[in-house]
């Protein structure tokens, strides 16, 4: 008898489809909202990097659907992150500043870059870990 696929699980799993598939959406929403962030060395760039980074999401959370391609996905996500890093970085050293209706001020972009960057990097790690790949697409 196949073992149950845990509800937790399948929970994490559909939240980081969802999660991912809105953040990707929200950067051709609100493609203002992330210009500020791309460090000034990427500014000439600012309208590809958006496109890409809201692609990247998109296809990395469609990825996340078939059996066949959710540990790759999620492993796409991880390195995705850690290509964001240089914008928290750059968060930080920016210092406070407006982004849409919040203000970012250094204690919160450290606490982005402490805290929240590494725990959406381990929820992908706990997608890869546990997420049974011989399991049916989850929608």
């Amino acid at each position: 008898m196949a073992r149950k696929y845990p509800v937790i699980t399948r929970t994490l799993l559909i939240l980081m489809i969802v999660f991912y598939l809105f953040a990707g959406y929200n950067h051709f929403v609100n493609p203002t909202f992330y210009y500020p962030i791309i460090p000034p060395y990427l500014s000439n760039w600012l309208a590809p990097i958006n496109i890409l980074a809201g692609i990247a999401e998109i296809v990395l959370a469609i990825l996340l659907i078939p059996k066949s391609t959710r540990k790759t996905a999620a492993w796409g996500i991880i390195f995705m992150l850690i290509a964001f890093i240089p914008s928290h970085i750059y968060f930080i050293q920016k210092g406070s500043f407006q982004l849409g209706s919040l203000m970012v001020t250094p204690l919160v972009a450290w606490i982005r870059l402490l805290v929240i960057h590494p725990l959406l990097i381990l929820w992908a790690w706990v997608v890869i870990k546990t997420v049974p790949t011989n399991l049916a697409p989850v929608l």
